[in-house]
Parts: structure tokens; C-alpha cells; sequence
């Protein structure tokens, strides 16, 4: 299928060819038949695109310091590497997309195959949407007017924050496609509506509408304006659509109110707000967040958990219903909004040179009549049966930064990167010559040339990925953690003691060079030590999906395990019982603030700290080792220091925490045979190690490893 993408790093728009996403619980796989172009929001994505590194870094003066605090801890390379992985990355455009229903997910009840629906999905031939993003198309709107639901509920969560009562005078600053429908809804709810702009077409376009609209261009003042149509009153409330980097927008809008009136930004201007404009009349000021309630919950959007509506009446479902409806009763009446209409093929009319054109709203037919694959053929190549070769499956920000970048300086043989909506998989198989992008990873499984699965998808995926993997005579490389819980880690025991083929986990810090000189200095002769390794691992939101339990496990299963892993490298023994203690008065299974105890069989004494409350400027991983009155202490991987060691006292290098090395041996192995990278039964105790501390949390005292 075909897709409108814009590539950040060199500035094009493109239309890609990708593979065609499957459909999943909870979404359903949508047809595109019409997607409108909103010239605002795309425009500032397109120019950015277009933007050289210095413009880039202008507009973003906070991921700057975010760059340059990491150049202190990472160093340069490693830093510039992931800032150019992160632009390699391209954005998929358009968020107003309708189409129809070809297949329903399991756990949707709502639409079925055929149903015409409005949804936030891209620019693309078919999009897969998550069930809460959609609504159904009433059977007197067309398609081309149900193009604007999505836009037009951005506006309506802005009247809705606004909550403007009848008879009340809103003003809306900036008069673009998103100004044009909320002034067209405000009228509809009873209000005087005076409309901003200095373009003379959305002017015309308003005042034929019966908004008293009005060009500052031509001499008008505006605060002036308000004051003299209210009777020197002022405004009941301000929508700002605009877009500009001004002040001077805020401040004029607060001059407009009335006392105790009220601003709500929709668009994107300068907020260098002055207190003087909002104290003396006590103006309320709110930013809107899109759609409405619910946008960028995971619970909501992406689990399709509603909220109850009789607590929130109004959800971006609901609001995209409520635009649907308005149009459907012609009190919402979008048609004169649209200046062009342009076939899929042709986008380049509207994204040629979008910095000048005077277009409103830009309508994208879709008249796709081949038949969708899944997978999609990006490099010949052929294999004659060769071993070692590999299919990833997942293909996120670590395997673009660090799974990649490794494999191709080995010159592995990759056949296939599976994502699940195949752009990021598309875009990297293009960037390291491999064969096949595909949305369906069991195609993979089922290929004879493939002996080898990468998994670095979601963690919840993981155990299930391996079963299937080792069931179809694959060998496996899992990105940490294996599992989430005893379950699924019995079911993979179980399956591995039945087959011939390797199970590998992403432990990679064992394999850093420097934690082999720290290995080498220690030695093998099984004398128990003590080990303090520190994580300061950096905050992750709340909401990020790896501290959902069911999802990503949390950060002490899903990440700790490495140091639990690198702990039980340094000592040559395995965990026989787990203590964690946690950060808090009312520590959560999900923590990630926490000091987990080892003790190893060999009585090796192990202190975890793994915390997420630490400064970003400050070394992300710390490793102490006291043995036989001798010491070693790495840093970050950049820096070993030895104290007491008769061959050995520092070590400096490029920060390299054993990627390269571990799928070099990974590789090997699988080529010629032999011994697993890491024994199985290490790994096991790892992951039991891990689900050992959670239950220690719970419990409040030491689990055993069984």
C-alpha cells in the first residue's frame, strides 16, 4: 500500500510503499477512501523536515540540553548517533482519514466489515485504528464532508473547555480550517462570533457563514474592535486557533475580555504572557489538548477502555460523533472549506510548496484497487541455505539505534524486519539492505531460509514470540525481559527441553569489554565478593507503557534484570535468594526507585540499585567490586579503575556496553554451532531473580530461587 511520509532528515515528503497492516484486538483495518489535509499542523512538520540541524535545534532548545547532557555522561559518537537514528526516523502525515471497515479486531462489537467511518488515521492506502479513535459515518454525509470530524473535534474540545453559554460574544484569533469550523460551531451554540485573520479568502469565507470577521490588515484594531461591539464590555471568552511565535496574540487576547473572562489555545503562539493582561480582570487561560478527553491515555485509546459517560460526557470518540452529527443536521456545513482536490499520486500539488499556498482545506482521494500485502520485497537477494540467517520481529527505536547499526557491521544476513504498521520496518530495511518489510511476522516463521528470530517488540509479546519461534525450529535472541511472569517462563522451560534450538536474552552488558578486563582481573576461582551496581536509570513518565505490569512488566523486570544478569557473570554463580526494598511509604510492584539484595550460591553478596529519581548529568551505570582486598570500579562503561591488583590498575575506551561483541558471538554460533552465548540455565535464574524481587516487595522479606 501507499503512504505520505515526511523524512526529517533530508526534508521530502515522500509516498512510500509499505506493507499493509494486520489488524489486532481492540482495532479495526480501515480502507482509506478520502483524508484531508490539514495545512497548519502538516505545514509545521513538512517545514521542519526542511529545516537544516542548526533551524531544527532552534526550535527545539530542550531536546538541545537533553543532547548535551548526554555528550557529558555517553560521550560524542554515542550521542550523535542517536540523535541521527532519531531523524532517520520519518513521520507519517495526516491525522483526518476516512474510509471503510475490511476487518474488526478481536473485542470490537461496535463496527462491522463495510461500516463507513471517520477516524485520526494517517495519510495511507489502509490504517489501523484503535476502536475509541473511530466513529461511524451517518448515512447522509459524504465521505468528503466526513474528512473534517477529526479537525472539527479539535475545535470542539475547545469550545467545550471554553464552555460558552447563549447569547455570550467569543472571539476566535486565526481564522484556518480548524478557525473556520470552531467559529461555524460557536455560532451553532448561540453565540456572537467575531473572527481574526489577515487573509482576505477566509474573511469572505467567514462573513459568508455570518461571522463578523474581520482583516487587521486593513487598519482595524482589534482590542479597539471587541470593545466598541460589546459596549466596552469586552469578550466572554477567546479561542486561539492561530499559529505564530508572537506574544502578541496572549496579550491581545486577555485585553479583549471582559473580567473574569477566558482564553483557550487551540494553536500554537508565543506564551511569554504578561501578568498585567490577566491579572487585574482575573482572566482564566487553558490549553486545549486535541481531540478531547482521553487523547494519549493508553487505558482509553490503546486497551479501548471508555470512560463511563455519565462522569465524562464528552470523550474524542464522543466529540468526533457530536462533529458527525453537526454535519449530518447541517449546522456544521464544511463544503465551502474546500479549495482542491487531489489524487493520492498527485500529492505533490499540495505538499510541493506548501510555505505559499493559499489552499484551506486539500482533499486526498484514494482509488486503491490492488490487493494489500503484508509483506513487501525491498532488496533481492538470495541465500542458496546458508546458516545464520536472520528475521527480526519489531522494529522500534532500539533496534534502528543499536540492533542494526551492529548486525551490519558484522555483514549478518537479515531477510526480513516485521513492524506492525510497517512504515519504521519499511524505512529500515531500505537504510541496511534487507530483503523483506512485513506487517506479519508469522511469514518469517514460516520461511526455510530463516534459522534465526530477533524479538524487540513490546515485553508482553515476548514469551509468546519465543514459543513460537522455537515451534517452528528457530533459534531464538529476545531483547530483555524473556517473560513477565512464572507462566510463561514454565511454558518456554518446558518447550526449550523438547527442541534442539538456542534461546539467547539481550544481557548484553556481560559481553562489554570492560566488563570482560573486570571478569579477567577477578578470576575463576568461585570466591565470594561483593558487588554494589547503581542503574541511575533516568524517569520514565507514568503512562509510558513499560510500567504497566501486563504490558512492559515494569523497569525492575524489564531493565534491572541486566545488572542481575552482569552480577551473576562477575561472580560465576547464580542467585539462590532475592530482597528488594523500595523508595515510598506505599511501594508499588511497579516501582522503579528500589535496592534489590543478591545472594548467590557461592556466597557472593549483591546490592542493586536501580533508581529513577537520579540526574541525567550524572553517570548512568556504576559498577563496584570488592574482592579479596582488591577493588574495581567501572563507570558507564567508559572508565575501569582498579585498586589492589598486582597487572592492573585503569582502563579507558569509547562508551560500549557489549552489543557489538554479543551478536558477533550470537552470530558465530548460530554459523558454526557450539555452546549458547549465555547457558539457559543463567538465564532462567535471571528471570527468576527478577520475579523473586517483585514478590519480595510484596511479601516484605527474602524469596529463595527454586
Amino acid at each position: 500500500m501507499k503512504q505520505i511520509i515526511q523524512d526529517l532528515k533530508k526534508g521530502d515528503t515522500i509516498l512510500e510503499e509499505v506493507p499493509v497492516p494486520l489488524v489486532k484486538k481492540g482495532h479495526v483495518l480501515i480502507k482509506t477512501a478520502k483524508t484531508l489535509v490539514s495545512l497548519g499542523t502538516e505545514k509545521m512538520l513538512v517545514e521542519f523536515g526542511k529545516a537544516n540541524f542548526i533551524q531544527k535545534a532552534k526550535q527545539q532548545p530542550d531536546k538541545v540540553k537533553m543532547v548535551l547532557d548526554k555528550v557529558k555522561t555517553d560521550g560524542l559518537k554515542p550521542t550523535l548517533d542517536a540523535v541521527f537514528n532519531k531523524l532517520g526516523q520519518p513521520l507519517p502525515l495526516g491525522y483526518c482519514n476516512v474510509g471503510e471497515v475490511v476487518a474488526v479486531g478481536k473485542g470490537v462489537t461496535e463496527f462491522n466489515i463495510g461500516d463507513r467511518v471517520a477516524s485520526n488515521g494517517n495519510h495511507a492506502e489502509y490504517v489501523l485504528i484503535p476502536k475509541n479513535l473511530v466513529a461511524k459515518i451517518p448515512d447522509n454525509v459524504s465521505d468528503e464532508d466526513a474528512a473534517f470530524t477529526v479537525i472539527g473535534a479539535i475545535g470542539l474540545q475547545g469550545i467545550r473547555l471554553l464552555k460558552p453559554t447563549f447569547g455570550e460574544t467569543i472571539v476566535v484569533v486565526g481564522l484556518g480550517l480548524i478557525g473556520l469550523v470552531t467559529a461555524e460551531l460557536l455560532k451553532a451554540n448561540g453565540c456572537n462570533v467575531i473572527g481574526f485573520d489577515f487573509d482576505s479568502e477566509k474573511i469572505r469565507i467567514a462573513k459568508d457563514k455570518g461571522i463578523i470577521a474581520i482583516n487587521p490588515s486593513e487598519g482595524t484594531d482589534q482590542v479597539k474592535f471587541v470593545e466598541t461591539f460589546t459596549n466596552g464590555v469586552g469578550a466572554d471568552g477567546v479561542i486561539i486557533t492561530a499559529s505564530s511565535k508572537s506574544n502578541e496574540i496572549i496579550s491581545q487576547s486577555a485585553q479583549m475580555c471582559r473580567k473574569l473572562g477566558r482564553v483557550i489555545l487551540v494553536g500554537v503562539i508565543g506564551l511569554d504572557i504578561s501578568r498585567a493582561d490577566f491579572y487585574n480582570k482575573e482572566i482564566s487561560f487553558q490549553v486545549s489538548c486535541s481531540y478531547g478527553p482521553g487523547r494519549y491515555d493508553e487505558e482509553y485509546e490503546q486497551k479501548g477502555n471508555d470512560y463511563p459517560i455519565g462522569y465524562v460526557r464528552w470523550t474524542e470518540k464522543r466529540n468526533f460523533e457530536a462533529v458527525l452529527n453537526a454535519i449530518s443536521n447541517g449546522s456544521l456545513n464544511v463544503k465551502p472549506l474546500i479549495t482542491e482536490r487531489v489524487p493520492l499520486n498527485e500529492f505533490e500539488k499540495i505538499y510541493g510548496d506548501m510555505s505559499s499556498s493559499k489552499s484551506i482545506a486539500s482533499i486526498l482521494e484514494y482509488n486503491s484497487t490492488e490487493n494489500p500485502k503484508s509483506t513487501v520485497t525491498i532488496n533481492e537477494k538470495s541465500f542458496n541455505k546458508q546458516k545464520g540467517i536472520i528475521g527480526i520481529v519489531g522494529a522500534g527505536n532500539f533496534t534502528s539505534a543499536t540492533i542494526l547499526p551492529n548486525l551490519k557491521k558484522l555483514g549478518a544476513d537479515v531477510k526480513y524486519i516485521a513492524s506492525s504498521g510497517g512504515l519504521s520496518s519499511t524505512t529500515m530495511a531500505k537504510q541496511y539492505g534487507i530483503v523483506n518489510s512485513t506487517t506479519n511476522y508469522k511469514e518469517i516463521l514460516q520461511d526455510e531460509d530463516v534459522d534465526t528470530i530477533f524479538i524487540t517488540t513490546k515485553h508482553n509479546m515476548h514469551a509468546q514470540m519465543v514459543l513460537e519461534s522455537m515451534r517452528s525450529n528457530k533459534s531464538v535472541f529476545v531483547e530483555k525481559p524473556l517473560a513477565l511472569n512464572t507462566s510463561e517462563l514454565d511454558d518456554i522451560i518446558k518447550e526449550y527441553n523438547e527442541t534442539e534450538v538456542t534461546v539467547s536474552v539481550g544481557f548484553n552488558r556481560r559481553f562489554a569489554p570492560l566488563a570482560k578486563q573486570m571478569k579477567k582481573a577477578l578470576g575463576n576461582d568461585n570466591t565470594p565478593m561483593n558487588i554494589i551496581a547503581t542503574m541511575n536509570a533516568g524517569f520514565i513518565p507514568a503512562d509510558v507503557w513499560v510500567h504497566d505490569m501486563e504490558i512492559g512488566g515494569g523497569r525492575i523486570i524489564g531493565e534491572a534484570c541486566h545488572y542481575i544478569d552482569l552480577c551473576t557473570y562477575l561472580a560465576g554463580s547464580k542467585v539462590k535468594s532475592v530482597c528488594m526494598s523500595s523508595m515510598g511509604l506505599n511501594p508499588q510492584e511497579n516501582t522503579d526507585n528500589a535496592s534489590i539484595l543478591l545472594k548467590y550460591e557461592n556466597g557472593t553478596n549483591v546490592v542493586i540499585n536501580y533508581f529513577a529519581n537520579g540526574s541525567k548529568a550524572y553517570s548512568k551505570e556504576r559498577v563496584e567490586v570488592y574482592s579479596q582486598e582488591r577493588t574495581l570500579i567501572m563507570d558507564n562503561w567508559r572508565k575501569l579503575r582498579g585498586y589492589g591488583f598486582k597487572k592492573f590498575s585503569k582502563s579507558f575506551s569509547k562508551q560500549n556496553k557489549g552489543h557489538y561483541n554479543q551478536f558477533n558471538e550470537l552470530i558465530t554460533s548460530q554459523k558454526n554451532g557450539g555452546n549458547p552465548i549465555i547457558p539457559f540455565e543463567e538465564i532462567v535464574n535471571t528471570t527468576k531473580a527478577s520475579f523473586a524481587a517483585i514478590e519480595s516487595l510484596k511479601q516484605g522479606g527474602w524469596v529463595e530461587i527454586k
